[in-house]
């Protein structure tokens, strides 16, 4: 049969990416084929396979190969998605980026300039060299480099962002090529964040919050479909463009069913500048569900009713629920507001420190956004001490002043 006495198997593996270009060929081929002269020719029949593969082998032929002369060409339109076993692979002995600044080439990106710093990660402008498209890279933290949990929860974030398609969730883009560190590429987005268009739109009109407010559900209810809970709703990872479309751009902190939870130090950590935001039952150490999510998107519609939040900061200091039924909502209906009393109602369901007495699904709160409940128009206005505790407080203090005085008057 012409083997040896001793068999040797050379074998290699490589990652294959889309629009990659393969050549298997005898030796009758590419011992008379220079590697400068494949590359050039694959590109002038980039367009033509058969062409090119043709063309290959006469050029074999003309240069003296008298041996089998037989090539195939090989070109990967698309892949399979990936999974996230398969990122956490791929980027697992990838470096992280270095800090990077203006005008520095990166991994086929030109840096414009940079967007944020977080002790989590770097945020960059940058253009993509072989379009000059803009793109935000969004580079891991140099101090976490050993952190085997920040890096998975680093790759389950940019997996998210590729799983669920809405036009209300930023998109992440799957390279065509070769990725040599660990970042990831998604849309730029040219507006500025939720928070800056609340301090911008201090007195929005009710129709602005709910169209806000029924984009950022759109998104959520994208994320519910596949079984994850945000878990980190607030105006600062919520981005408006100038014509008023909205999207949630993080999912850092994102819960997907059938993935075990990652919890970091880093993550306890920044929990801690977003706690007003926060559902009530994370603080009892429960899991979040979606209706952890709707608490979260009605503590952002409240303050942009209110310029306030619904419990002040006490949510975060409640950590039994026999101190969480004390928690005292305020509620948004006064005579100055202009608020109707439905959608205080509304809102105010949505904000139930009981998971449970809230609303079931975000279609529901929706809804009732928008057209007056029966239940709720029945409702007389909220009493003093709801609309406004401290004239309350004030008036009280006043009465038993003037019961003092009086009862000092009738025994003197």
């Amino acid at each position: 049969m012409g083997i040896d006495s001793d068999l040797r198997i050379d074998y290699a593996s490589y990652d294959i990416q889309e629009r990659d270009l393969y050549l298997f060929m005898t030796d009758g081929v590419y011992e008379y084929l220079s590697s400068s002269k494949m590359v050039e020719m694959a590109k002038s029949y980039a367009d033509d396979l058969p062409a090119m593969a043709k063309e290959m082998v006469e050029y074999a032929y003309t240069q003296g190969s008298g041996d089998n002369l037989t090539l195939q060409v090989v070109h990967i339109d698309t892949l399979a998605e990936k999974t996230l076993i398969d990122i956490q692979r791929a980027a697992a002995q990838k470096p992280f980026p270095p800090t990077l600044k203006a005008r520095d080439e990166f991994d086929g990106y030109t840096i414009v300039r940079k967007l944020s710093d977080t002790p989590r990660s770097r945020v960059y402008l940058a253009l993509d060299k072989s379009n000059q498209d803009p793109v935000v890279l969004k580079a891991a933290s140099l101090e976490f480099q050993e952190d085997k949990e920040y890096i998975e929860r680093f790759l389950l974030e940019e997996w998210i962002a590729r799983k669920v398609k809405s036009a209300y969730l930023l998109k992440t883009y799957q390279l065509s090529r070769r990725r040599n560190y660990l970042y990831n590429v998604s849309e730029y987005i040219e507006g500025q964040t939720l928070r800056q268009w609340m301090h911008d739109n201090p007195n929005p009109t009710l129709e602005e919050v709910r169209a806000i407010a029924e984009q950022i559900s759109k998104g959520l209810l994208a994320m519910h479909r596949l079984e994850m809970v945000h878990q980190d709703l607030r105006p600062e990872n919520i981005m408006i463009d100038k014509t008023g479309s909205v999207k949630i751009i993080d999912f850092g902190s994102a819960k997907v069913k059938g993935i075990r939870e990652i919890n970091t130090q880093l993550q306890e950590e920044e929990i801690l500048g977003t706690l007003q935001y926060s559902a009530p039952e994370y603080f009892l150490g429960e899991p979040g569900t979606y209706r952890s999510d709707l608490f979260s998107l009605a503590v952002i519609i409240y303050e942009m009713l209110s310029q306030k939040l619904p419990y002040g900061t006490k949510v975060a200091r409640t950590t039994s629920k026999s101190q969480q039924k004390k928690l005292k909502y305020k509620s948004l209906y006064t005579e100055e507001s202009g608020t109707p009393i439905w959608i205080d109602e509304t809102v105010r369901k949505a904000l139930q420190p009981d998971p449970l007495k809230r609303y079931s699904e975000l279609s529901e709160f929706l809804y009732d956004l928008r057209h007056p409940n029966p239940a709720y128009l029945k409702k007389s206005r909220p009493p003093l001490k709801e609309r406004n505790p401290t004239a309350y407080w004030q008036i009280v203090a006043l009465i038993e002043a003037l019961a003092i005085i009086w009862l000092l008057y009738m025994q003197s």
